[in-house]
């Protein structure tokens, strides 16, 4: 039996090799939402285990993110609520009820033992991240912690704290005139899209369960605001889709995409709650089908940001996540596993793949065909990729004191340390806009795309 599933071959074989970065904090792993909680930070260090016995990592800088401070997260977030996540504790937590509820904090999201910290150290490595390609050192970056894309501005949803994506995308526009955003958790990247729903300078792309399914948005007819219609793309999806599938959708519309919107650069959030067999999915993908994602964005040799998200059923989370740094790099990694700490969570094959289920596909080849020909229809009255005016770009988030890239690699972070002056924060809406329209130091080259015929 074919134990790697109904796979594609890669659209663009590649195997060209990039430089590559990857985030890891040896803690993640012991921070703990609570008995019975799905979300599971353990699987981060069970994924890093996999690079390190399959010997990955030595075809990679490694780095241990700097943890985002107070005003790095306030980029995005309200004040008080990040005031809110510093300070609140299991211990504190009775006291502070309508806080609680004020910021959706209790149930999805609980309070545990060093919650703060689990979100500096997911978010630091997102947008370290981020940097570290605005500055070329490298051409993919990897945080397999990061990749939370419910959290609001004021309040935590669907397991998330911080919207780590919304800052590591807000450092890429520093540099690069317009972003990408491409998910492919099986939820909706709610918060990624409702933060940039008005710009023309982030593209959110979103494959997802449409229907009775958390958090119940990213509706077809989703498509923007103002400047931004659009500019958000939802893809929305039933139960049982295949690789197959998948793909007929997929790789179409990010061509055209890529084609239209030209990014600077790519963020790719890769939610492993879309493969088969996940604990709370729906969907019947396997680890090829996902990976291939990966593939197809890494043959555009655009920077490209990699970010973990949903995954449940954590055995297979960590074997997707170990499969796809494989692809980021160029090298394929065998099937067979080698020994390591957490060998036994994968018996009793011990093997990298799994094979998808036989579940019902209920995605017809009728509904795939008008989904993509709906977006390709939104896709083609957007004329060209919109120019950014001549502006001063501001300075990187600070990523620490020091920058070793030598044998210390507890330290490998960027010079450019000079955040000094904090963004002043008035309204979300004015917030936004003036990140957006005004920080990239570029000639324009084409007038602004004003005109999106709302």
């Amino acid at each position: 039996m074919d134990v790697s599933g109904n796979s594609l071959p890669s659209s663009a074989p590649d195997g060209v090799k990039r430089k590559v970065c990857y985030f890891y904090d040896p803690e993640v792993g012991n921070y703990y939402y609570g008995q019975g909680h799905p979300m599971k930070p353990h699987r981060i260090r069970m994924t890093h285990a996999l690079l390190a016995h399959y010997g990955l990592l030595q075809h990679m800088q490694v780095h241990k993110p700097f943890p985002a401070r107070d005003r790095d997260l306030c980029r995005f977030h309200a004040d008080d609520y990040v005031s809110f996540l510093r300070s609140i504790t299991p211990e504190t937590q009775q006291d502070h009820m309508r806080q609680l509820k004020r910021f959706n904090v209790g149930e999805d999201c609980p309070v545990f033992d060093g919650l703060y910290s689990f979100c500096q150290t997911y978010a630091g490595g997102s947008v370290g991240g981020a940097v570290k390609l605005n500055h070329d050192q490298c051409d993919i970056a990897v945080n397999w912690a990061g990749g939370l894309h419910h959290a609001k501005k004021c309040e935590a949803s669907g397991f998330c704290y911080v919207n780590d994506i919304v800052l590591a995308i807000l450092e890429l526009l520093k540099q690069h005139e317009r972003v990408l955003y491409v998910d492919i958790d099986i939820h909706h990247g709610d918060g990624v899209e409702e933060a940039f729903y008005t710009t023309d300078r982030v593209m959110t792309v979103s494959f997802h369960k449409f229907g009775d399914y958390f958090p119940g948005t990213g509706d077809l007819r989703d498509i923007g605001y103002g400047k931004g219609k659009y500019y958000s793309l939802n893809v929305p999806l039933d139960d049982g889709i295949d690789d197959e599938s998948y793909h007929l959708l997929f790789k179409p519309l990010i061509c055209k995409v890529m084609e239209i919107f030209r990014p600077g650069a790519v963020v790719l959030q890769c939610g492993a709650d879309s493969l088969s067999g996940d604990r709370l999915g729906c969907f019947n993908l396997s680890i090829r089908g996902h990976a291939e994602c990966v593939r197809y964005m890494r043959s555009f040799n655009v920077p490209l940001l990699l970010l973990g998200g949903g995954g449940y059923t954590i055995r297979n989370v960590a074997r997707c996540w170990c499969y796809e740094t494989g692809v980021a790099l160029g090298i394929e990694v065998d099937d067979k596993m080698p020994e390591h700490e957490y060998y036994e969570y994968f018996g009793p094959d011990y093997t990298l793949h799994v094979a998808p289920s036989n579940m019902e596909n209920k995605n017809t080849r009728h509904l795939l065909d008008n989904i993509r020909s709906k977006l390709l229809e939104n896709l083609s009255k957007l004329q060209h990729a919109p120019s950014v005016q001549f502006q001063e770009r501001p300075p990187d988030c600070d990523l620490g004191e020091e920058f070793d890239d030598h044998e210390d690699r507890d330290e490998h972070w960027d010079p450019d340390s000079g955040m000094d002056v904090d963004v002043e924060r008035v309204s979300f809406t004015s917030f936004i806009s003036d990140i957006l329209q005004s920080k990239v130091k570029r000639e324009i080259v084409e007038p602004p795309l004003n005109d999106l015929n709302i």
